[in-house]
């Protein structure tokens, strides 16, 4: 029988994006806490995360976090850092959260942080208890605790992942994509604007993305090719990659 109970000394904290084709979004939770005639005495917003149970791996803590909130679990997640200041639950309204769920707000917390990617069509979030809700990352606001700096963090870790290992990309993506959507990917993530015409040569030399004999449907202008990601074809060529940054 597995243990429900938490060592509350180690949490995971998960930054979950999601592409929506124009923006990228991670998943936020709203943290409210009320006194005892019902009044709200703040309200804030985290990252998705949780204390890891005793008897739990992180990576199985880290996998728990989104299926719990998507109904998903095969998803990409990957541990990035941790994060472990004396100070990184000090602030006065952490101080006070942390008071009215029973635990010492004293006792030092370290969190490992994980950060999972998904194509945001199609995903069906489950009610936990308190809120759960899509933002643009440049729309965060102030975060609980440190996880301004996690979600920092956690956004260069993608940029560099992009930048060397493209398969990163695909996973914002349904399993058929636009080349122009693809291109997104890239110029939302990295902030930048990619010339059509070289990122079309550079494509065309991925030997892991495979042209579909299908085209969008539904769309207002004229629809475009589909493709896919092999991803076994993409370990076996890695080393043919050329970044679009050369």
């Amino acid at each position: 029988m597995v243990s429900t109970m938490v060592s509350n000394n180690i949490s995971v904290d998960c930054v979950i994006f999601g592409f929506d084709f124009e923006r990228l979004n991670v998943l936020l939770v709203d943290r409210t806490l009320l006194d005892a005639d019902g009044r709200v005495i703040f309200t804030d917003r985290t990252l998705t995360g949780n204390h890891v149970f005793v008897d739990e791996t992180l990576d199985a803590a880290a996998h728990r976090i989104p299926a719990d909130l998507t109904g998903l679990d095969n998803i990409y997640l990957e541990q990035f850092r941790t994060f472990g200041s004396p100070d990184r639950i000090r602030r006065p309204n952490d101080q006070l959260w942390l008071r009215s769920c029973g635990r010492d707000p004293e006792r030092r917390v370290v969190t490992v942080g994980y950060v999972a990617l998904l194509a945001r069509r199609d995903i069906r979030l489950i009610w936990k208890g308190r809120n759960v809700k899509w933002y643009p990352v440049d729309e965060v606001g102030d975060l609980a605790f440190d996880h301004n700096q996690i979600l920092a963090e956690a956004l260069k870790y993608i940029r560099n992942k992009l930048i060397n290992e493209p398969s990163v990309g695909f996973e914002l993506l349904p399993p058929k994509f636009t080349l122009t959507q693809l291109q997104t990917v890239y110029e939302v993530i990295l902030g930048v604007r990619l010339d059509k015409r070289n990122f079309r040569k550079k494509t065309a030399r991925m030997s892991y993305l495979i042209p579909l004999d299908e085209k969008q449907t539904g769309v207002a202008h004229k629809p475009a090719q589909l493709y896919s990601f092999d991803k076994e074809l993409y370990e076996t060529s890695r080393k043919d990659f050329n970044s679009f940054f050369i």
